[in-house]
């Protein structure tokens, strides 16, 4: 199992406060506690079908593109998606105003918007909904959701 390490700042009264829960609830620190009072929030987010925090990071991933080429493309990465500059057609160039939010493991092409952050939303929307499917992508229609988004953008 791969581990990650997390520093986090508190005051002296958040940390008594901390390590006390900890205690109270079976833990050996504070650390092994935050982490599942993490998770839990993120539960509660779910269930209160608020979308998800995804974390984006810069990186290479292939598109699938509407003349059948697979070029890789440079762009944010959260997986399952995948946000790069340009539409079905290819990448775009700066200023272009045309980002395309890509489902990574078919390398299809969601939805073309004029903001990334646009497509940003859009994931965190699809990812709560997938979700509910066990990470896989679901068989109910999500055509409502992206007509919705791109009403939006216009």
């Amino acid at each position: 199992m791969k581990v990650a390490s997390f520093t986090v700042h508190a005051t002296a009264q958040q940390s008594a406060r901390w390590k006390q829960a900890a205690e109270h609830e079976g833990h050996r620190s504070a650390g092994s506690w935050l982490a599942v009072a993490a998770d839990r929030y993120l539960d509660a987010l779910q269930r209160a079908g608020r979308p998800l925090p995804l974390a984006w990071g810069w990186g290479n991933f292939r598109v699938l593109l509407e003349d059948g080429r697979e070029p890789e493309v440079r762009g944010w990465i959260a997986r399952p998606f995948g946000i790069f500059r340009g539409g079905p057609s290819g990448p775009g160039y700066q200023g272009c105003h045309r980002y395309a939010l890509t489902y990574l493991p078919t390398c299809r092409i969601v939805a073309t918007f004029r903001t990334a952050a646009h497509c940003r939303s859009l994931a965190a929307e699809l990812a709560r909904l997938w979700v509910r499917w066990g990470g896989s992508e679901p068989s109910e229609d999500p055509a409502p959701l992206l007509q919705r988004f791109q009403r939006e953008d216009v």
